[in-house]
């Protein structure tokens, strides 16, 4: 079925490089099949549903979180590799898996953390230590390769579907971040750059569609993942604009607020780690504080906050 319905370029299971531990195969299953199935049904993938996209605690229903982030990702990674045929069953794994490391209350949690504990905190590695250590799942190493390397900081991940997920989770964050923007009342459409909107559209979903679609021809005329230089240009321009006129703006204030909490909760643990489970307890200090503080939810970790800082009686 592969070597029917994938290109010359794309990975194929049975080339696999396989797991750190040799598994028998599944009779209904591909490997790839395996991998998405068991990030899907972790408790830490189910903890993004409770986790800030951008808006932190926001007032409606309809704003992302770092779940439905994650879906809108997956969504646009599988659009891709089935018009150029890569492998989906692949880039659906790494989509899904690539951010259940990421801590609350969104990138400023992530900051927050890594300032608290003095060290270098970036939710690509915490994700593959997720899947890898914490919940143990075995995972092939292109899934892991993609889970890592998916951050544009990252050197080039290794498989071709790899690199349709990092570019997917940037058209994803930068059209949803956007829409959930205007949705609050922070931008209107007429604000975005005007070169960025006549190359791309007026509205999300040409917008997306618009991205998607660059990326596809250009593949597959290349026969390498790649975005025409024009979509790039007016991607980058969209995203410049959002880091100045929301991610450094309104929603910094809010997320301010989050990072307080986890930097203190940090400190706390630290001194505290009688109160830290006791899921693996060989761990230094240092790395279950990490690991518990990054997977909590924002509701929990405000809740964790009140518990231990907050005056009791005092609302």
């Amino acid at each position: 079925m592969e070597d029917a319905a994938l290109a010359p370029w794309a990975t194929r299971v049975t080339e696999t490089r396989g797991r750190a531990r040799p598994e028998d195969p599944d009779t209904l299953r591909t490997d790839y099949q395996r991998d998405r199935d068991r990030i899907l049904h972790t408790k830490s993938f189910r903890r993004l549903k409770h986790k800030t996209q951008v808006f932190l605690a926001p007032e409606g229903d309809h704003y992302r979180t770092r779940l439905t982030h994650t879906l809108e990702v997956s969504q646009v990674a599988r659009t891709i590799c089935r018009a150029i045929g890569l492998n989906e069953d692949l880039v659906e794994a790494i989509c899904l898996g690539h951010d259940v490391g990421h801590t609350p209350f969104g990138h400023a949690g992530e900051e927050a953390l890594a300032k608290a504990m003095g060290l270098s905190f970036e939710h690509n590695r915490q994700s593959l230590r997720v899947v890898d250590v914490l919940d143990d799942l075995n995972l092939t190493w292109e899934v892991r390769d993609g889970i890592l390397n998916h951050t544009w900081r990252m050197p080039e991940p290794s498989t071709p579907e790899a690199l349709v997920a990092r570019w997917a989770d940037r058209i994803a964050y930068i059209n949803h971040d956007l829409d959930d923007a205007i949705r609050a009342g922070i931008l209107s459409e007429e604000d975005l750059p005007s070169a960025a909107s006549h190359l791309l559209g007026d509205s999300y979903s040409d917008r997306v569609n618009a991205m998607v679609r660059g990326v596809v021809y250009a593949s597959i005329d290349a026969e390498a993942v790649a975005m025409p230089g024009d979509v790039s240009e007016a991607m980058t321009k969209l995203r410049t604009f959002l880091f100045e006129r929301v991610y450094l703006g309104p929603a910094k204030t809010e997320a301010e607020k989050g990072a307080r909490v986890l930097e203190m909760l940090c400190e706390y643990f630290r001194e505290h780690s009688d109160e830290l489970p006791d899921r693996r307890p060989q761990d230094d200090t240092d790395q279950r504080v990490i690991d518990y503080v990054s997977g909590m939810t924002d509701r929990f970790a405000l809740r964790a906050y009140e518990e231990r800082f907050v005056p009791k009686g005092i609302t």
